[in-house]
Protein backbone atom coordinates (compact mmCIF):
# COMPACT_ATOMS: atom_id res chain seq x y z
CA UNK A 1 0.00 0.00 0.00
CA UNK A 2 1.37 3.48 -1.11
CA UNK A 3 0.33 6.38 1.42
CA UNK A 4 0.70 8.79 -1.35
CA UNK A 5 -2.31 7.22 -3.64
CA UNK A 6 -5.63 7.89 -2.69
CA UNK A 7 -6.44 4.47 -4.50
CA UNK A 8 -4.49 2.84 -2.33
CA UNK A 9 -4.77 4.26 1.01
CA UNK A 10 -8.13 3.30 3.22
CA UNK A 11 -11.09 6.09 3.22
CA UNK A 12 -10.87 6.98 6.75
CA UNK A 13 -6.87 8.02 5.89
CA UNK A 14 -7.25 9.68 2.63
CA UNK A 15 -5.90 13.34 2.83
CA UNK A 16 -8.20 16.14 2.18
CA UNK A 17 -7.42 18.60 -0.49
CA UNK A 18 -6.00 21.73 1.63
CA UNK A 19 -6.93 24.74 -0.76
CA UNK A 20 -10.60 24.38 -0.51
CA UNK A 21 -12.60 24.94 2.78
CA UNK A 22 -15.82 23.43 3.56
CA UNK A 23 -17.87 24.66 1.20
CA UNK A 24 -15.56 23.51 -1.49
CA UNK A 25 -14.67 27.08 -2.23
CA UNK A 26 -10.80 27.56 -3.19
CA UNK A 27 -8.79 29.29 -0.44
CA UNK A 28 -5.27 29.98 0.59
CA UNK A 29 -3.79 27.94 3.36
CA UNK A 30 -3.20 29.46 7.16
CA UNK A 31 0.33 28.38 7.44
CA UNK A 32 0.48 30.82 10.54
CA UNK A 33 0.40 28.35 13.39
CA UNK A 34 3.08 26.12 11.38
CA UNK A 35 6.59 25.70 12.39
CA UNK A 36 9.56 27.58 10.86
CA UNK A 37 11.60 23.97 9.39
CA UNK A 38 14.20 22.93 6.96
CA UNK A 39 12.87 22.35 3.69
CA UNK A 40 14.15 20.67 0.52
CA UNK A 41 12.60 19.53 -2.47
CA UNK A 42 13.99 18.05 -5.64
CA UNK A 43 12.16 18.11 -8.92
CA UNK A 44 13.18 16.96 -12.66
CA UNK A 45 11.94 17.20 -16.38
CA UNK A 46 13.76 16.73 -19.67
CA UNK A 47 13.88 18.18 -23.19
CA UNK A 48 14.69 15.99 -26.44
CA UNK A 49 15.39 17.83 -29.79
CA UNK A 50 17.02 16.73 -32.94
CA UNK A 51 20.73 15.56 -32.85
CA UNK A 52 21.81 18.69 -34.56
CA UNK A 53 19.84 20.94 -32.19
CA UNK A 54 21.79 19.06 -28.95
CA UNK A 55 25.17 19.40 -30.35
CA UNK A 56 24.78 23.10 -30.61
CA UNK A 57 22.88 23.09 -26.88
CA UNK A 58 25.89 21.38 -25.93
CA UNK A 59 28.60 23.05 -27.84
CA UNK A 60 27.78 26.62 -26.93
CA UNK A 61 27.21 27.41 -30.51
CA UNK A 62 23.16 28.34 -30.39
CA UNK A 63 22.62 31.30 -32.53
CA UNK A 64 21.01 32.82 -29.30
CA UNK A 65 23.87 32.36 -27.14
CA UNK A 66 24.67 29.99 -24.35
CA UNK A 67 21.37 28.05 -24.15
CA UNK A 68 22.03 26.18 -20.53
CA UNK A 69 23.02 29.50 -18.60
CA UNK A 70 20.48 31.80 -19.96
CA UNK A 71 17.62 28.80 -19.12
CA UNK A 72 19.64 28.07 -15.40
CA UNK A 73 18.73 31.82 -14.52
CA UNK A 74 14.82 31.55 -15.95
CA UNK A 75 14.37 28.36 -13.56
CA UNK A 76 16.23 30.16 -10.96
CA UNK A 77 14.11 33.49 -11.73
CA UNK A 78 10.94 31.52 -11.99
CA UNK A 79 11.28 29.69 -8.53
CA UNK A 80 11.02 33.07 -6.92
CA UNK A 81 8.08 34.29 -8.90
CA UNK A 82 5.98 30.81 -8.50
CA UNK A 83 3.26 32.79 -6.19
CA UNK A 84 2.82 35.26 -8.86
CA UNK A 85 2.04 32.16 -11.04
CA UNK A 86 -0.08 29.64 -9.31
CA UNK A 87 -2.60 31.25 -7.75
CA UNK A 88 -2.53 29.54 -3.93
CA UNK A 89 1.08 29.54 -3.62
CA UNK A 90 2.90 31.13 -0.47
CA UNK A 91 5.63 33.73 -1.64
CA UNK A 92 8.60 31.96 0.35
CA UNK A 93 12.21 33.09 0.74
CA UNK A 94 14.03 30.77 -1.01
CA UNK A 95 17.45 29.89 0.62
CA UNK A 96 18.61 28.27 -2.11
CA UNK A 97 17.94 27.40 -5.64
CA UNK A 98 20.11 25.33 -7.59
CA UNK A 99 19.73 24.36 -11.85
CA UNK A 100 21.20 21.39 -13.08
CA UNK A 101 21.78 19.83 -16.15
CA UNK A 102 22.73 16.09 -17.16
CA UNK A 103 23.47 15.86 -21.25
CA UNK A 104 22.30 12.88 -22.86
CA UNK A 105 24.30 13.08 -26.11
CA UNK A 106 22.99 9.20 -26.72
CA UNK A 107 18.85 10.40 -26.58
CA UNK A 108 19.46 14.01 -28.15
CA UNK A 109 18.24 14.80 -24.56
CA UNK A 110 18.81 17.22 -21.96
CA UNK A 111 17.91 16.54 -18.54
CA UNK A 112 17.49 19.41 -15.48
CA UNK A 113 17.29 18.99 -11.73
CA UNK A 114 15.95 21.69 -9.78
CA UNK A 115 17.32 21.64 -5.70
CA UNK A 116 15.29 24.50 -4.10
CA UNK A 117 15.79 25.71 0.04
CA UNK A 118 13.93 27.27 2.27
CA UNK A 119 13.26 27.69 6.60
CA UNK A 120 9.49 28.61 6.69
CA UNK A 121 6.26 27.14 7.39
CA UNK A 122 5.33 25.93 4.14
CA UNK A 123 6.97 23.75 1.48
CA UNK A 124 8.82 24.06 -1.71
CA UNK A 125 8.09 21.68 -4.27
CA UNK A 126 5.59 23.98 -6.38
CA UNK A 127 9.04 26.33 -6.65
CA UNK A 128 11.27 23.78 -7.66
CA UNK A 129 8.31 22.12 -10.37
CA UNK A 130 8.32 26.08 -11.51
CA UNK A 131 11.69 26.38 -11.96
CA UNK A 132 12.13 22.76 -14.07
CA UNK A 133 9.39 23.92 -16.45
CA UNK A 134 10.49 27.45 -17.02
CA UNK A 135 13.90 25.89 -18.06
CA UNK A 136 13.13 23.61 -20.13
CA UNK A 137 10.76 25.87 -21.82
CA UNK A 138 13.58 28.19 -22.14
CA UNK A 139 15.64 26.05 -23.58
CA UNK A 140 12.79 25.52 -26.21
CA UNK A 141 12.50 28.95 -26.61
CA UNK A 142 15.74 29.93 -27.42
CA UNK A 143 16.50 26.71 -30.15
CA UNK A 144 12.44 26.87 -31.67
CA UNK A 145 14.29 28.31 -34.92
CA UNK A 146 16.08 25.29 -36.11
CA UNK A 147 13.67 22.88 -34.01
CA UNK A 148 10.16 23.45 -33.27
CA UNK A 149 9.68 19.42 -32.40
CA UNK A 150 11.71 19.52 -29.26
CA UNK A 151 9.27 17.30 -26.62
CA UNK A 152 9.54 18.54 -23.05
CA UNK A 153 8.33 16.03 -20.91
CA UNK A 154 8.42 13.65 -17.20
CA UNK A 155 8.30 16.66 -14.89
CA UNK A 156 7.98 15.31 -11.37
CA UNK A 157 8.78 16.06 -7.92
CA UNK A 158 11.63 13.85 -6.88
CA UNK A 159 11.93 14.36 -3.38
CA UNK A 160 10.84 16.84 -0.59
CA UNK A 161 11.71 16.62 3.17
CA UNK A 162 10.37 19.45 6.58
CA UNK A 163 7.49 20.22 7.36
CA UNK A 164 4.79 17.92 9.07
CA UNK A 165 4.45 15.54 6.66
CA UNK A 166 8.19 14.50 6.54
CA UNK A 167 10.38 12.81 3.88
CA UNK A 168 9.21 11.93 0.90
CA UNK A 169 10.87 10.23 -2.44
CA UNK A 170 9.58 9.13 -5.67
CA UNK A 171 9.83 5.50 -6.24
Amino acid sequence: MRADDPAQVPPQLTPQLTHFDAEGQAHMVDVGDKAHTARVARAAGSITMLPATFERVRDGTAKKGDVLGVARIAGIQASKRTSDLIPLCHPIALTKVSVDFTLDAAGSTVHCEVTARTTGQTGVEMEALTAVSVTLLTIYDMCKAVDRGMQIGDIRLLEKAGGKSGHWQAD
